[in-house]
């Protein structure tokens, strides 16, 4: 039954209901929720945990005047259902369908865009600021989870709202810890307790007339502290000038819903600390949040069954693989990942070589430098990264590695289009923004035992080189055991053929290859987007009447941009099709949509190619 739910389109249909509705209407959306993702795939467990919290936060707040920011975005679902986007659930992920994450141009309610974790604080005390400069009476909340407060750009942001005095809320969504009855149900009094005008305003009072005399201040002060300490795990967030509040039960709706009435009432920064559980209301999500942390379609009944092993690896297990094989044959070997060791394939690694296994937290600043500071001690780090969050730590790429030609191993994971995630996490700028740092070599495997033989090659060079290869699976080749290498910075002739010539950087090097067959092109497999092959490059360019750069990355600034660089410095004047991904953020949906969009998939460089080179293609 959701009555209720489809009776609440928008937040001001909730502010209508009593209380005593709220948690009905709760068990509601929380069994419209599970329904929903099983049908369309998405991320669960972190959204069953926030069900009550949505709820709350728009039944006190009057949003969207009153801004919140979902810090990362993963959990927004509830979020999105209580704000007129109920009906679009179906279309989840989906090309031209609602996004997994926050988005600017999808809804007024959602005040910031978000995907990347940690950014919450900083956009919310911005908006905060703004407010109070514009003379605008409203609130700003940033809603951020324990994993995103690991993150150094959290703190800064705390740092400076401690100082700035804006009218901000920070309520940290913490699923990682637990709360006995007892201490929560003292939680809860207490927590509405301090967080109630009355009690802000005695404190208050009593420091200004105990500071008077100095013994009793510091007694009272130190029973203050001494009464927190017994409730709650730190003072932190107070000597950073936040009023803290908690923790609290996040799934007891009376007592989220007092309490936050009674923060709207107060000035300057807040800081409400809420325990909730991932997967929350689910059997099976709560007793293994991470498997159904981000689920494909499954029956909620019978829950995520797994579809026996895959016939092809995905280039993740390739990695997974590698690192623990090249770790036994290497000592010096240290694996680094800034928390994504299950999406990253270091699981096994980790069980392995647990003393040289580091997972930094949300810090892929510190990850870079951490691993230089290894890699100065001459050990050889592997960090394990997402090609969209190495953006994250680039000046710590530039200034701590390579500057000082440090050997390391980035093992650039999701490169190119990542499908449902969209543009935040498609990671198509690599090629681009490391190309063109002294020091750094990127390589472009285009199967899964060239993904292993690069990642060898890499591991023995003295400088940082990145090995990018994409979500999923390859084109199922065997994976040989060994740990052989191939030259470094040199490509190879994959077909010969008349007229024209396709350089083809990565897993793009088979619908290449099938267009070749079909129209009698010469294909070159690069395998280096830098150094480029620029022997291998120039005789196909002397021996071809025009060129094709083929890779899954930007245009601008990529390697066919590379190409053309080398083409130029040669004198060498032949005509160039770039193609890549264009000068605009790729939509989420199924990747396989989104490379036809593109025009990467062999149907899409076969018509280009035609198009552009026809006079030279055999008839």
């Amino acid at each position: 039954m959701t009555e209720l739910l489809h009776a609440t389109n928008t937040p001001e249909d909730l502010r209508r209901l009593s209380r005593s509705q709220l948690k009905p209407l709760a068990q509601e959306l929380r069994a419209f929720l599970l329904q929903s993702v099983a049908k369309t795939g998405g991320h669960l467990s972190s959204n069953l945990g926030t069900v009550e919290l949505a709820i709350a936060i728009h039944y006190v707040f009057n949003t969207p005047h009153d801004r919140v920011v979902w810090d990362v975005g993963h959990q927004t679902y509830p979020h999105k259902i209580l704000t007129e986007r109920r009906e679009r659930m179906t279309t989840l992920r989906q090309l031209g369908g609602l996004s997994g994450f926050p988005r600017r141009d999808e809804s007024e309610f959602d005040a910031f865009g978000t995907a990347h974790s940690s950014t919450s604080i900083s956009a919310a005390l911005g908006m905060a600021m703004a407010s109070a400069i514009k003379g605008e009476k409203r609130r700003s909340i940033a809603v951020i989870g324990d994993g995103a407060m690991t993150a150094g750009m959290a703190f800064e942001a705390l740092n400076n709202a401690g100082v700035a005095k804006g009218n901000l809320l920070v309520i940290l969504n913490d699923n990682d810890m637990s709360i006995s009855p007892p201490v929560g149900a003292l939680n809860r009094y207490l927590a509405q307790l301090m967080s109630g005008r009355f009690y802000t305003a005695a404190k208050e009072v009593g420091k200004q007339v105990l500071k008077g005399a100095p013994p009793l201040f510091e007694l009272a002060k130190r029973f203050e502290e001494h009464a927190k300490g017994m409730v709650v795990p730190a003072t932190l967030f107070e000597q950073f000038g936040f009023n803290y509040i908690g923790p609290i039960d996040g799934h007891d709706l009376a007592a989220l819903v007092a309490t936050l009435e009674n923060i709207s009432h107060l000035e300057g920064p807040q800081f409400l600390h809420v325990v909730t559980k991932k997967g929350q209301g689910y059997e099976l999500a709560e007793a293994d949040p991470v498997m159904y942390h981000g689920p494909g379609q499954f029956d909620p009944n019978v829950g995520i069954v797994p579809s026996g092993k895959p016939s092809k690896k995905t280039f993740t297990q390739v990695f997974g693989d590698w690192i623990c094989d090249m770790a036994a044959a290497d000592p010096r070997l240290v694996g680094i990942t800034p928390a994504m060791r299950e999406g990253s394939g270091l699981v096994e690694f980790e069980r392995r070589y647990p003393e040289r296994y580091f997972d930094v937290g949300i810090a892929e600043q510190h990850a870079l430098t951490f691993a230089a500071g290894l890699a100065c001690e001459g050990l050889k780090p592997v960090v394990a990264i997402y090609s969209t969050f190495l953006q994250r730590a680039y000046d710590q790429l530039i200034h701590d590695v390579a500057l000082q030609k440090l050997p390391m191993v980035l093992a650039l994971d999701r490169a190119g289009i990542v499908g449902a995630d969209g543009a935040t996490h498609a990671g198509v700028f690599d090629i681009a923004f490391l190309r063109c740092i002294p020091n750094v070599s990127v390589a472009c495997p285009a199967d899964e035992p060239e993904c292993r033989a690069l990642l060898t090659t890499a591991f023995e060079q003295d400088h940082v080189v990145a090995v990018r290869y994409p979500r999923g699976a390859g084109v199922g080749l065997p994976v040989p055991q060994d740990l052989s290498v191939l030259p470094f910075g040199r490509g190879e002739l994959r077909r010969q053929g008349q007229g024209v010539a396709i350089l083809a950087f990565g897993a793009l090097l088979y619908p290449a290859l099938e267009v070749a067959e079909r129209l009698n092109l010469t294909v070159v497999n690069m395998r280096w987007a830098k150094p480029l092959d620029e022997a291998l490059l120039l005789k196909v360019a002397h021996e071809h009447e025009a060129l094709v750069t083929l890779e899954e990355g930007c245009v601008s600034g990529g390697a066919g941009s590379a190409v053309m660089q080398v083409l130029q410095d040669h004198d060498v004047l032949k005509p160039v099709l770039v193609l890549g991904i264009a000068d605009a953020f790729t939509e989420h949906g199924d990747p396989v949509k989104l490379m036809a969009l593109q025009g990467l998939d062999a149907t899409g460089i076969e018509s280009q190619v035609r198009a552009r080179f026809g006079k030279w293609l055999a008839s």
